[in-house]
């Protein structure tokens, strides 16, 4: 059975993967919010998790699941978390994978288990049991578009993309999906990301490119500052593209890491257009740094400023509050050389309000839906760039009464 997505308007098959989706009511009845991904064969699988020193069940069960380094199926929840549930989450994370290996006739150690939504409440197991029978027996009769929108919470919009590509002359394709709204930030993945490829690729490689892939989009984003306790993001690799297995130093290894790093990104910024309550999709870059990791210390203290976010809601061109949120970064900065421009419009040059038609210029491009903010510290060659959204009053809305 193949995967089947529309990229371009055309179908992309990724071969070898099941999917389905079912209504268990785990929050509430009337959705979708039980998910399966089911591999044909043995996967080469990688994955990352949250860095929160609290996490959920789930998280530490695929953690055990995941070292080894295949996998043949993951089930994932919306609507309860199954965080801070102690003792009785972990029994019921790992009866959901034994009881999605049973229904697969697949090792339990070989199903990685996820789950989304609210933290402190236990899994409603009689619902979910009872749920699990149909969901396997519904495999392959759901599209990946469906395990996203199963996946959602507080997203207004499924997140999906595709890429392909060809190693030894066999085309191979990567799909994936993404869930993320609020609690963004990162320190992995600060979501849930899920991803499928038809193309054998060796366990160590692929370990190694979704970390790199990782880093540079989920890694790189922020809505809120929080990070989430149940953070996950992972790709099996069928193998049944029938390539010879990609490689590190391969010819092909360059050109699939390439496309796993489009993919992540692109369903990095859809998470930050999606953002609780947001309007924009702003990309801080940081140039001129002493080093990298100076560039990225200030732009995350921009992504993250309250204040530099309701400007950007209140298209504000308050250039002031971003250079504030530098100043105490911790990064290194001489006032007099910073320059800050919003896309192509200067705003400031050594550290002083360039004037003439600047304010109007910049609010201007406050405007739009997507821009840029590039501060140059002309100290050094480090450079960073992070992607976060505006701060509005939907977002307080939202999170004021998610439990309800």
């Amino acid at each position: 059975m193949d995967c089947e997505m529309v990229e371009g308007g055309k179908s992309v098959k990724v071969k070898g993967f099941r999917f389905s989706a079912v209504e268990a009511a785990v929050k509430k009845p009337g959705r979708l919010d039980l998910a399966l991904i089911l591999s044909e064969v043995p996967a080469a699988v990688a994955a990352v998790f949250t860095t929160n020193r609290v996490k959920a069940a789930p998280v530490l069960l695929s953690m055990q699941h995941a070292a080894g380094g295949v996998a043949r199926a993951l089930v994932v929840n919306s609507g309860n978390a199954n965080a801070c549930t102690g003792a009785q989450g972990m029994a019921d994370a790992a009866e959901t994978a034994r009881l999605v290996a049973e229904g697969c006739g697949i090792p339990e150690g070989m199903v990685l288990v996820a789950s989304t939504g609210v933290i402190g409440k236990q899994l409603p197991m009689e619902r979910i049991r009872a749920a699990i029978p149909p969901l396997v027996n519904a495999a392959a009769s759901r599209s990946m578009e469906e395990v996203a929108r199963a996946i959602m919470t507080t997203d207004t919009f499924p997140k999906l993309e595709t890429r392909q590509g060809e190693a030894g002359g066999k085309s191979y394709s990567i799909a994936g999906v993404a869930k993320g709204s609020g609690m963004i930030m990162p320190n992995m993945a600060t979501m849930l990301s899920f991803l499928v490829t038809d193309a054998a690729v060796d366990p160590a490689f692929l370990d190694k490119a979704f970390r790199r892939a990782v880093d540079s989009s989920f890694n790189i984003i922020t809505v809120d500052g929080d990070t989430s306790t149940n953070d996950m993001a992972s790709i099996m690799a069928s193998g049944m593209a029938g390539n010879a297995p990609i490689r590190e130093g391969s010819p092909e290894a360059a050109d699939f890491e390439s496309l796993l790093s489009g993919i992540l990104l692109s369903l990095a910024k859809q998470i930050v257009l999606d953002g609780e309550g947001a309007t924009k999709l702003v990309g801080i870059h940081v140039r001129g740094a002493v080093n990298e990791a100076d560039a990225k210390r200030a732009a995350m203290a921009v992504a993250n400023s309250s204040l530099v976010k309701t400007a950007f809601f209140g298209q504000d061109a308050n250039w002031g509050r971003i250079l504030a949120a530098v100043g105490y970064s911790g990064a290194e900065i001489d006032q007099d050389r910073a320059c800050l421009s919003f896309d192509d419009v200067l705003m400031v040059r050594d550290g002083i309000f360039v004037g003439g038609d600047a304010e109007a210029r910049g609010t201007e491009i406050l405007k739009k839906r997507e821009f840029s903010v590039t501060i140059d510290l002309q100290l050094g060659s480090g450079n960073a760039v992070v992607f976060t959204s505006d701060l509005s009053h939907d977002y307080v809305t939202i999170n004021a009464d998610y439990r309800t």
